[in-house]
């Protein structure tokens, strides 16, 4: 079996896979970085699906590791899949909530019954986790659920915007 990890440079929004991942914040009403990238280009009904989660099961936004899907708006994928990452921190390990990001974004994507999900890289942006250890985390864990589980998801895609995020992913991957 050839392997379900693909690691690409590039931009997440103009990705065709079922879905995307949203390295999003608590609110899901938007922000910096891939945030607001996948909101500009996916248009207004991506926000208007965040914005009706939160008047109905999430009125105290997304809890950090956990994840919910909308619809992908005006991108080409199908779906969004909204997950926080934490913020690094120097003093406390906090990778536990960075893996169950992952897992629980591919659980989702199960759910929704999706073969193919692209993932940026979670919490290495603006919430400051270190790109070689956040390449080496997302990898692992993703290589992890996918052996363990039985689902549909056939191909996950690292987009990475940088050289530097690409050249971390390669090394997390062994490529």
């Amino acid at each position: 079996m050839s392997d379900p990890i693909e690691i690409v440079r590039g931009d997440i929004t103009e990705q065709h896979v079922d879905a995307i991942v949203n390295a999003a914040n608590s609110s899901l009403l938007g922000g910096g970085g891939v945030d607001g990238a996948i909101h500009r280009r996916g248009g207004p009904a991506i926000l208007d699906a965040c914005r009706e989660l939160r008047a109905t099961t999430l009125p105290d936004g997304l809890p950090t590791g956990q994840a919910v899907a909308t619809t992908a708006g005006d991108l080409p994928a199908e779906w969004v899949i909204h997950t926080v990452g934490p913020v690094w921190s120097s003093t406390e390990d906090r990778t536990e909530l960075l893996q169950n990001a992952y897992r629980s974004s591919l659980r989702v994507a199960r759910e929704l019954g999706v073969t193919t999900v692209a993932f940026p890289a979670i919490s290495a942006g603006v919430y400051g986790w270190p790109m070689d250890d956040a390449a080496r985390v997302a990898v692992s864990t993703v290589r992890a659920v996918l052996a363990a589980s039985i689902g549909p998801v056939e191909t996950v895609r690292f987009v990475l915007f940088s050289d530097e995020a690409y050249a971390a992913f390669r090394s997390a991957a062994g490529e």
